[in-house]
């Protein structure tokens, strides 16, 4: 590695280990890696012009996140979409989620609340920083545990069921304006409006989505 990238690295205090877990996390969730494909280390390093060293600890961690999976004398691959694991999912986050919404709506403040409204504004201009909408819930639940199983453990995974059910035709939108609702409930101080929202938003997602895989047959254990 170069002294530019060893000074970056010790500024940031990311490891290489670190860069390649997100790279792949991300290229994963977006579809640059295919559901079901074989891990190959040789060519993820190559494609990410690191080591292997530093890849084969990330793949480790994918594992941990559950985008790879290892079946006893199979080799690693990453993750199929499959109708079960849908609803493990989604049956959680509903729950996770729901609640997350419920005491956010209760503690953030009305200026903070305000700034997720904001986001989902149309019309508004593009943000700089990427907004997720279900993270910033989360994090304003201000409850550890729920943030650290929705922006840590399952995050990932998490995006990557949302991002295809969200490829529907007609569900993004769908799902903006349900965002925009469950916003505008948070804002009338309505815990329990809100979390009804949250737990109905999720679960057309849930049926969405297990309708798609159905479809494609790609109900895979």
């Amino acid at each position: 590695m170069t002294v530019e990238a060893d000074a970056g690295e010790a500024f940031t205090g990311k490891t290489r280990t670190d860069t390649a877990f997100e790279r792949l996390a991300e290229l994963i969730v977006e579809g640059d890696i295919a559901p079901g494909s074989v891990v190959n280390e040789a060519e993820w390093a190559e494609r990410l012009e690191m080591s292997r060293g530093p890849v084969r600890e990330a793949v480790r961690r994918l594992q941990g996140r559950r985008l790879v999976t290892r079946e006893p004398y199979l080799k690693a691959r990453v993750v199929m979409l499959s109708t079960q694991n849908l609803i493990d999912i989604f049956e959680l986050r509903e729950a996770l989620e729901g609640m997350a919404c419920r005491l956010a709506t209760q503690r953030m403040s009305d200026a903070a609340i305000k700034e997720i409204f904001d986001h989902l504004d149309p019309g508004a201009a593009p943000s700089p920083v990427r907004f997720d909408f279900h993270v910033a819930i989360a994090h304003g639940s201000g409850n550890a545990r729920i943030i650290e199983a929705l922006c840590d453990d399952l995050y990932y995974l998490l995006r990557l069921y949302r991002r295809h059910s969200g490829a529907a035709l007609g569900r993004s939108k769908e799902a903006s304006r349900e965002h925009w609702q469950i916003a505008k409930a948070m804002m009338a101080r309505d815990a329990d409006l809100a979390e009804s929202l949250m737990r109905s938003h999720i679960g057309r997602a849930t049926t969405n989505l297990t309708a798609q895989i159905a479809a494609a047959g790609g109900d895979n254990a």
